[in-house]
Formats: C-alpha cells, structure tokens, sequence
C-alpha cells in the first residue's frame, strides 16, 4: 500500500532487469548450438546455451515471486493486465499451431504426383492411433481433469488436495513425455520422408516441446503452492499453468483426430 501511496496509481512499474537480455542471448546460442551439433555433432555450444536459459529462468522468475508474493506489487489492476496478456499469449499459440495443420491439410487434402496423389505418400508407414497416441490422448485428458481438481480445490482452500491433484498433472506430463520419446525411437519415418514425415515431426515435436515447458511451468506453481505462495483469491501463477496446459491438451486433440486418426484410417 506504501508503494502505491508513492507512485499515485495502483500500477507496478517494472525495475530495470538484465534477465530478458541474458535469456535472449542463451536462446541464440541454444538455436547456433542446435545447427552446430546436426552438422559438427558437438553439442557443447547447445548445452552452454540451455545452461544460460536455465539461469536466466531461474533468476527471473525469483523476482517475479518476490514482486507477486512478498512485495505486494501485484494489485487487482496488474492482475487483470496479467489476465489479458496470458490469453493474448495463448492467441498467439494458437495461430502458431494452426500454420502446421494449415500445412497439413493442404498437403494432405490434394496429395501431389510426387508422392503418388495419396495420403500418407507411398512408402510411408503410418502409426497405428489405438497405439500409444491413444494412451497418450488418456493421460492428457486425465491430466486435464487433475488440473481443474487442483485448481478449484485451491479455490476452495483445500491445499493439500490442490498439491494431489498438481503433483498427478505433473506425472502425467512426464508420463506423456517419455511414451513421445518411445513413439519416436520406434518411428518407420523420419523429417525427411516428404512432407508426411516434415509435417507430422514439426507439429507433434513442437507440441511435445509445450508439454515439456508445461510440465515446467506446473513444476515451478507446485513448488510455490507447497510455500504458500497461492491463496484462494491470489494465484494467478498457477491460473496461467492451468490456461497453458488446457490449451496443449485442445491442440493433442485436434493432432491424434487429423494426423493420427484420419491418416489412418
């Protein structure tokens, strides 16, 4: 209330932080990395890279709880503009996605002569959807309703079922994770098989890659809600994880019903 009494407006305004910076920087060496361990298979400079993100996260993110739980700062205006600007982060998620299934239909609705004017191209094996893209359609639907658990238990100020239900979601997130990483170890198909195996990698690797953030993000609110950083009226944290995991739920769906199931079948 002292802060707000000297600035006159319930606004906070943002210090000067070297965090965005350093976290640009760690992501330009992370991407130079990626292009030097394909073509030089030295994957030093991308591990130097994720090191900096990683600190540069961290550092971050202490500050934004500093400011949100002990500083006050975070005023039912700040709120709402924090609101807004995770949904207009998910819009742009949104359209994000929608460039990979715009790519996918495309090719998939007028398939070329180049790869025999069928869907999947001639030569490619496609996955079997009542495999593990079903299972792993179960556990992110499970891992929906475990999430809203936790998130109206919170409400409610049932803390010890909302850390149950948050430390489920988080299993389940890694669970997903791995049964990828198997689905891709056992893959007949690479990027490189035409635009069947470049459309199908980058959609479902970029969407694996938002379960992995996601599963962070989740970390970091399960941490925070176990030091009574949240109260019933006062979590926008984990708000925000909760919006971000329902949106990578919505789009697995739309992946396993287009590039799983119709391929398929």
């Amino acid at each position: 209330m002292k802060m707000m009494s000297m600035n006159n407006h319930p606004f906070h305004m943002v210090e000067k932080s070297p965090w965005p910076l350093t976290a640009s920087l760690g992501m330009i060496i992370v991407t130079s990395g990626f292009v030097k361990w394909f073509h030089y298979k030295s994957f030093s400079m991308f591990l130097i890279g994720i090191l900096i993100m990683i600190l540069s996260s961290y550092q971050w993110w202490r500050d934004v709880v500093r400011e949100a739980t002990f500083q006050g700062l975070h005023s039912k205006e700040v709120y709402m503009n924090m609101n807004w600007g995770m949904i207009l982060f998910i819009t742009s998620e949104v359209f994000f996605f929608l460039s990979f299934f715009w790519a996918y239909f495309h090719a998939s609705l007028s398939p070329n002569i180049e790869i025999g004017s069928v869907w999947p191209p001639n030569g490619i094996i496609a996955f079997n959807p009542y495999h593990i893209p079903l299972l792993n359609t179960i556990i992110l639907v499970s891992s929906g309703a475990s999430i809203t658990w936790s998130h109206h238990s919170l409400i409610n100020k049932k803390y010890k079922s909302s850390l149950i239900g948050l430390a489920i979601t988080i299993i389940l997130g890694v669970y997903f994770s791995i049964l990828q990483k198997y689905e891709y170890s056992e893959a007949p198909f690479t990027i490189a098989d035409s635009i069947y195996g470049s459309t199908f990698y980058m959609a479902t690797g970029f969407h694996g890659m938002h379960v992995l953030i996601g599963t962070i993000f989740l970390m970091v609110c399960f941490i925070r809600l176990k030091n009574k950083h949240f109260s019933s009226t006062h979590h926008f944290g984990f708000e925000a994880a909760s919006w971000y995991w329902h949106f990578v739920d919505i789009v697995w769906l739309f992946l396993y019903v287009s590039i799983y199931w119709w391929s398929y079948n």
